[in-house]
């Protein structure tokens, strides 16, 4: 993600923020790529990936302003259902041919990470009120 785009997001390159957005961006690209070709099931399928895949970064950006930990942690909970939702739309397209899984694999491998952190950040929150 370049700089400009963690300015307007107020991010660390490697923030989890900056790496939604990007991957929103992605998203985005893809919906834009399902939309020239001529099949209505991968139109569908398209959006409902840009739906969930955008909601990633949406809800980990309402966590910043969570009004407690519980708050913060539930709306990284709606994050992580989002992100195993876009992996469910991705793995869809994949196999049913609509669009190769090669072009797929680096966007499912993004998304595998993305559940993985955000993951990560809900059980280190959850320890953290715990102790």
């Amino acid at each position: 993600m370049n700089a400009r785009v963690n300015d307007q997001i107020g991010a660390k390159p490697h923030d989890t923020r900056a790496r939604s957005f990007a991957y929103a961006l992605r998203a985005i690209k893809l919906y834009q790529h399902l939309q020239k070709e001529k099949d209505g099931a991968g139109w569908i399928l398209g959006r409902q990936y840009l739906r969930a895949a955008s909601s990633i970064g949406a809800n980990i950006e309402e966590a910043q302003a969570g009004e407690s930990r519980a708050d913060f942690i539930h709306k990284l909970g709606v994050a992580q259902k989002e992100a195993r939702e876009s992996l469910f739309w991705l793995c869809l397209l994949a196999e049913s041919t609509i669009t190769p899984k090669a072009q797929l694999k680096p966007l499912i491998q993004e998304t595998e990470e993305l559940i993985a952190v955000i993951t990560s950040i809900i059980v280190s929150t959850k320890r953290r009120r715990l102790h």
